[in-house]
């Protein structure tokens, strides 16, 4: 994807003070007659940022992955109610929602570079308080704090990326996507076995992911001086702000690729906390079951490197949104129809379709021109898009009480993915907020 300049097209601004060249290009992009010494400085910049946003992503999951391994244990230890431990489930969808909208001021006022290294350093200091905490409360409330660190850095993710790679939009999304796959993945596999291993304390299993944390800090440290070759205070910048920030409510693009984020959204969330139950109420023994549900979260690990650099090779990502909805059609068919005997097959499809998360946060780049354009459009389609899967989770647990089986919430599951493909479809054709707003 060719570099985009900081600000709107000619025609569609008013005259104002252009910066220089060397003023707008992104941080760390080499500038004819730069001195080797100043672009070995802008390499090492680089090189820390990608270190940051691998380090970044590993820790967006586990917070919430080894939760959900130990919940039964935490629930006892605590005597959290059934009901209790519910909402706990529903949690970080909400936070996601709450937090994220606030990451664009905050990114405003602080750069996101900061933003990102604050969000790493509240996720470890929830995941060291965590198991200290004593009662229900304490621990909601650490729990809530991580999720504060997670919530803004997810929404900054792709500004960084857009920022600092705006010529490698599909690369570098695919290698912090695959990071995120990998640690929710390993979180989720690893908790138990390594709980075990230290003596069966859920505290020790759940607080030793604040060690991963506390190492996604450090490469951000040095960043948070970055922020003004970051974000550049000209009146060009300030212009193309005013533009985008009133207006991003008012784009159909905007609206559809939220309501994608929320429907993709969903369906994860739905498979995290269902597909095993599902197997095992069709006769799979508990291990397996536990297996293909990491068989599904591993598939994101390849294929999240790979569909975000297809979909910037593409003017319109709507071929790719289909055939992933396709397959979580496929996936849901087989579990209604013939649930255990082809299990593997259906979590292999659900796997591939749950990698339509990826391709959102790849459009989330793909359709602003503008670095302030992306901060909008993140928190915006994030946070509208997390609202959306809130009641997801809990209305197949409701049809599944209900019902008394699995027919009708696998149906639900299936019938999601019919309006995905569509907004999906809306949210890829080749256009940017701008070109509506």
């Amino acid at each position: 994807m060719p570099d985009e300049p900081k600000t709107l097209d000619p025609a569609a601004r008013p005259a104002t003070i252009t910066a220089p060249a060397a003023a707008t290009a992104p941080p760390g992009a080499a500038v004819a007659g730069d001195s080797p010494a100043k672009v070995r400085a802008q390499r090492w910049t680089l090189g820390l940022v990608t270190v940051g946003l691998v380090l970044a992503a590993l820790n967006l999951r586990p917070a919430i992955t080894s939760l959900g391994a130990l919940l039964e244990e935490v629930s006892a230890d605590l005597h959290m109610s059934g009901t209790v431990a519910g909402v706990l489930t529903s949690v970080p969808p909400l936070c996601f929602a709450v937090f994220g909208i606030t990451a664009p001021r905050l990114a405003r006022r602080f750069g996101p570079a900061a933003v990102v290294c604050a969000g790493m350093a509240a996720i470890f200091t929830g995941l060291i308080l965590r198991p200290f905490a004593g009662g229900t409360v304490g621990f909601l409330a650490a729990s809530a704090l991580a999720l504060m660190g997670i919530a803004v850095s997810n929404v900054l993710m792709p500004v960084i990326v857009k920022r600092y790679f705006p010529d490698r939009i599909g690369s570098m999304t695919g290698l912090y996507s695959m990071a995120l796959a990998l640690g929710t993945s390993v979180a989720a596999a690893a908790t138990v076995p390594m709980t075990a291993a230290l003596g069966g304390d859920w505290r020790l299993g759940i607080g030793v992911w604040a060690a991963i944390a506390a190492l996604a800090v450090l490469p951000w440290i040095p960043l948070v001086r970055d922020r003004d070759r970051a974000a550049p205070k000209t009146r060009t910048t300030a212009t193309a702000t005013e533009t985008v920030a009133p207006r991003i409510t008012r784009s159909r693009t905007a609206w559809a690729l939220g309501c994608y984020f929320g429907l993709q959204a969903t369906g994860a969330y739905i498979t995290m906390g269902w597909m095993p139950q599902i197997f095992r109420d069709a006769g799979v023994p508990a291990s397996t079951a536990g297996v293909l549900l990491a068989v599904t979260m591993v598939m994101g690990v390849p294929l999240a490197f790979v569909i975000p650099r297809l979909a910037t090779r593409m003017k319109n990502q709507g071929p790719i949104v289909v055939a992933l909805g396709l397959c979580g059609l496929a996936g849901y068919t087989g579990l209604f129809l013939a649930p255990a005997a082809g299990a593997w097959i259906w979590a292999l499809l659900l796997g591939v379709s749950n990698c339509s998360f990826p391709l959102a946060l790849t459009m989330i780049g793909m359709r602003s021109r503008t670095g302030a354009g992306v901060v909008r459009l993140s928190a915006f389609a994030q946070s509208v898009g997390y609202l959306i899967s809130i009641p997801g989770p809990l209305l197949v647990g409701v049809l599944y009480q209900h019902s008394g089986g699995w027919g009708l919430p696998i149906a639900l599951m299936g019938g999601l993915m019919v309006p995905q493909m569509i907004v999906g479809t809306l949210a890829g054709r080749d256009r940017t907020v701008e070109d509506e707003s």
